[in-house]
């Protein structure tokens, strides 16, 4: 549950950073392009960061996916009762 947090966590800090670069973007001033360009390679390292958080965490088992191999070959229980 608290790995949910996380992820969302990402997600907002990665949407924090897409809008900076928007705005940075929206009000250029001459000589300040390195300030959106920052927000973007931010932008880009917390999107690589959190894939690669997802992937360890699959791996180690800290997250699984909803639907395993034993639900689709069975059916759900919802199908399997009507």
């Amino acid at each position: 549950m608290q790995f949910k947090y996380i992820v969302i966590l990402f997600l907002g800090l990665i949407l924090f950073s897409l809008f900076k670069a928007l705005f940075h973007l929206s009000s250029a001033k001459p000589g300040q392009e390195g300030k959106m360009v920052g927000a973007l390679a931010w932008r880009v390292g917390l999107s690589v960061l959190l894939f690669v958080l997802l992937y360890v965490a699959y791996y180690a088992g800290w997250i699984t996916p909803l639907h395993t191999e034993s639900q689709r070959s069975g059916g759900s229980s919802v199908a399997q009762s009507q």
